[in-house]
């Protein structure tokens, strides 16, 4: 940036960020700050001064002496220093804070990988060395679990990003219900495996991501009947406590049944208009979800030229051939009735 000097009545030119009061240049704290983009370099057209100042605000180059205003909306190159934090310093630098990690990311590392043998041998380390530093690695990765809640976090994060099976923005979702959990004390008497994967069941549904109870329970190795219960009265208690209440529908459940039966798209058409046609009707009501939208498919499929089997159905909705039947039961006679 250039910036006029008014110094025994003359104009001089500096590329300084910043001027002393005795008229010394003075060195810019951040450089980048002072890359501009200036196609200014000739004698003012009108006065024929060499003397420029650069509004930041309005992008203008205008003339020292006389105002002539010689280049407009020019580009800044710089760095966007903007500061998110409050402070005084605008730098930002390092990767940023995620909520899977126990620490947010924020601490250092001494990553495993650095440390083995062959590692070693590119960092020209020796073996006295190399010892030295992975007793230094243990004694980082203790001294952050030192306390309980740090363990608890460490545990819990590592569990939603191993059995989570979630994209990355609903992973953060569920290590921030998680999170408030342990503010509240919902995990206090509970078992850490099941309270994450209540907050990653939680954290699907309020995205609308189709998974089903029994999905998260086979992630998360609760399989057995006492697991799968407490695992349900625990998602019942964060979506209480957490202000998550969103209602699975079963139309969420429509696009994944349908790509896993790997039906034709036209079918997926005759799926829509079937629950728009049936889906105000109240007798769906205290139904599974994954069910109803198991019998929808099922008729669609019997409609079409490619047809799909009760027990393909039952497979993927997750439902017995008899609740199958019942509820198919059910959606002829609304069809009947509709069509009257």
């Amino acid at each position: 940036m250039k910036e006029t000097v008014q110094r025994r009545g003359k104009s001089v030119t500096s590329k300084s960020g910043r001027v002393s009061r005795g008229g010394g240049i003075v060195p810019s704290m951040r450089p980048s700050t002072s890359r501009k983009t200036e196609s200014v370099s000739r004698p003012c057209s009108v006065c024929g001064s060499n003397s420029w100042d650069t509004d930041e605000i309005r992008g203008e180059t205008s003339c020292s002496e006389c105002g002539y205003v010689a280049e407009e909306n020019m580009i800044d190159l710089g760095a966007e220093w903007t500061n998110h934090s409050g402070g005084d310093d605008k730098s930002r630098v390092g990767a940023p804070s995620t909520l899977t990690l126990s620490d947010k990311g924020l601490s250092t590392e001494i990553r495993r990988s650095d440390l083995t043998s062959g590692a070693a041998k590119r960092h020209g380390m020796s073996g006295k060395a190399l010892r030295d530093w992975r007793r230094r690695q243990r004694i980082d990765q203790r001294s952050k679990t030192r306390d309980s809640r740090s363990r608890n976090l460490a545990k819990a994060m590592q569990f939603i990003r191993d059995r989570g099976d979630l994209p990355p923005q609903i992973e953060q979702e569920a290590a921030s219900l998680y999170r408030h959990s342990v503010d509240r004390g919902l995990v206090t008497g509970r078992s850490i495996r099941g309270v994450s994967a209540a907050c990653v069941y939680v954290a699907a549904r309020e995205a609308r991501i189709p998974r089903r109870i029994e999905d998260v329970a086979d992630s998360f190795d609760m399989t057995k009947d006492v697991d799968l219960k407490e695992l349900k009265r625990t998602i019942r208690l964060v979506s209480r406590f957490l202000g998550a209440h969103h209602i699975t529908g079963p139309e969420e459940y429509f696009e994944r049944f349908h790509s896993d039966l790997g039906m034709k798209p036209a079918a997926l058409g005759r799926v829509r208009e079937l629950w728009s046609l049936v889906g105000d009707d109240l007798s769906w009501q205290g139904k599974k979800p994954s069910g109803i939208a198991g019998v929808i498919i099922y008729k669609a499929s019997q409609e079409s030229d490619s047809p799909r089997t009760q027990n393909e159905v039952c497979k993927v909705s997750g439902i017995s051939e008899v609740t199958l039947r019942g509820l198919l039961k059910i959606l002829n006679q609304k069809i009947s009735e509709k069509t009257i």
